[in-house]
């Protein structure tokens, strides 16, 4: 069944389309229409933006506890709805429903996290240098957060920014990826229905530059106190520079060439298994996918052999079915998709199917699960002899193309984890503590895996890169308390006269000439 599904501004769903209309499909069956998305205007995205400032200041005046009970009531609305809500991801951006099933859990572990911090906004009492004064510090929510995502993790992404944001006081302006509208509809009908008051959450629905113009425009009018975006690297430039006109920091979760170091050591076996997921879950459509395995040369013709048989024998296709990975979100990744094995040099060697680009009928893959022609699917693709030269080693390639690398020492492995200016996520197997934790120190990645693939965040942990991959900041667990929250400190003296600091405070006598 088609929906028709629009802009929610102030609690109302806008009526108008003066930014077009956009027909959301499934990209596993492209005669399936998911969606009609009625798209806003830059004019509409500052609405919502004033929307959200007239909403704020009440918001955040509710008792802190009672924000956490929203965050809970929402979080039991998702666990309620979590087939039909996962069901939906498998349906508009082709995810396998086992891992759509996860992307929902991932929504409520969240929201289970977070309601308890409405009961731990701590502030902090400081000593004071002076008598008869007090010193203390508190969280202030930082106003309207305005958050754009990408469609890759279409919902769970979103919760890390919307649960927290709103946990914290603040009122938010969401704008979903504009080719997944429906599940940017159905996870902003569920957290309206958890409780919050008419303008605390509004959510736009906008392509890219549409978005950007409106973000200026909300910025230039003062409507916007924090960015958050989860994207590509150039993108997040432009976001970047958008907001230091403002002074703003921006919260930005950009891309990655996430490394997977095979150590002589390693388990092959174990390696090989986390590769193949690491690379090709998701069709490799994941900011932490793996880009390059960097295998040591006295292993490393053994552990292609092992990577290259599972990615062969691995079951793609059908999204509903037991798959390791279903089709491209979007026909704009499927053809990126293509134009990246262009990027493919005469030195490589090329594994993992029986065909590259598009899988079809007339270009097949062994054991593929479905109707290949019905959707937008792509042959898993290794490319070995990568070198630190070559384009591919520096590209971020969204999609199912992993890159083999070689080294001789642990140098070289830590100059090839490092040497794309990427810095999300990376992972090293091996059985020697040592070598774990010297790659822990020496690689810039925010996030390090000891024999575990480069994906897999869990929602307590902080998650955010370095370099092209993010500012530095960080979501999920404690630390996105801090994008989303202000410290304010406050100093109460109550001595009856001015004292000054570093000026009116007590010594302690000594006698530094004394000697045993």
């Amino acid at each position: 069944m088609t929906s028709t599904v629009a802009s929610i501004i102030g609690g109302v769903a806008r009526a108008d389309a003066p930014g077009g209309r956009l027909t959301s499909t499934n990209p596993a069956r492209l005669d399936d229409v998911v969606a009609e998305a009625l798209l806003a205007d830059p004019a509409t995205f500052v609405a919502a933006c004033r929307a959200a400032k007239d909403a704020q200041a009440g918001w955040a005046a509710t008792p802190a506890p009672v924000r956490g009970r929203a965050i809970q009531q929402i979080g039991r609305l998702v666990e309620a709805n979590a087939e039909a809500l996962a069901r939906l991801v498998t349906r508009e951006i082709g995810k396998p429903y086992a891992e759509s099933l996860g992307e929902v859990q991932e929504i409520v572990d969240t929201c289970d996290f977070f309601l308890g911090e409405g009961r731990r906004l701590y502030g902090q009492t400081v000593p004071s240098e002076m008598r008869d004064k007090q010193l203390f510090t508190f969280r202030n929510p930082i106003g309207v957060a305005a958050i754009v995502t990408a469609g890759n993790f279409p919902v769970a992404v979103p919760a890390w920014y919307l649960v927290p944001a709103l946990l914290c006081g603040n009122a938010v302006v969401w704008k979903p990826a504009e080719y997944a509208p429906a599940l940017g509809e159905a996870l902003t009908q569920l957290f309206l229905h958890g409780g919050l008051p008419a303008g605390v959450l509004n959510t736009v629905q906008a392509d890219g530059q549409t978005t950007f113009e409106g973000l200026s425009q909300a910025l230039e009018a003062g409507l916007v106190d924090k960015v958050g975006f989860t994207g590509s690297s150039s993108v997040g430039v432009r976001i970047g520079e958008l907001c230091g006109r403002h002074l703003q920091s921006p919260c930005l979760e950009l891309g990655g060439k996430n490394p997977l170091v095979v150590m002589p050591d390693a388990d092959l076996d174990l390696a090989a298994e986390g590769a193949l997921f690491s690379g090709f879950g998701t069709a490799g459509q994941r900011c932490t996918s793996l880009g390059t395995v960097i295998v040591h040369e006295a292993v490393h013709d053994e552990f292609l052999r092992r990577f290259v048989a599972r990615v062969e024998a691995a079951p793609i296709g059908d999204p509903m079915r037991d798959v390791l990975y279903g089709p491209m979100i979007h026909e704009r990744f499927a053809q990126r998709f293509v134009g990246w094995l262009d990027v493919i040099e005469g030195h490589h060697r090329i594994h993992g199917s029986t065909g590259t680009g598009r899988i079809t009928a007339d270009n097949p893959r062994n054991g593929f699960v479905g109707d290949p022609d019905a959707g937008l699917y792509c042959h898993p693709t290794i490319v070995d002899g990568v070198t630190a030269k070559d384009e591919l080693y520096r590209t971020e390639t969204f999609g199912p193309i992993v890159g083999v690398a070689s080294f001789a020492d642990f140098d070289e492995a830590v100059e090839l984890a490092n040497g794309h200016g990427y810095g999300l996520s990376s992972a090293i197997y091996t059985n020697d503590p040592a070598a774990a934790f010297r790659f822990r120190e020496r690689v810039t990645a925010g996030m390090v895996s000891v024999n575990n693939s480069t994906t897999g965040a869990e929602a307590h942990l902080p998650f955010g890169g370095n370099g092209k991959s993010g500012n530095g900041s960080r979501q999920s667990g404690l630390w996105v308390l801090d994008q989303f929250t202000r410290w304010q400190s406050l100093n109460w003296d109550y001595a009856g006269k001015l004292q000054k600091a570093q000026m009116d405070t007590d010594d302690v006598a000594a006698d530094l000439d004394f000697r045993l």
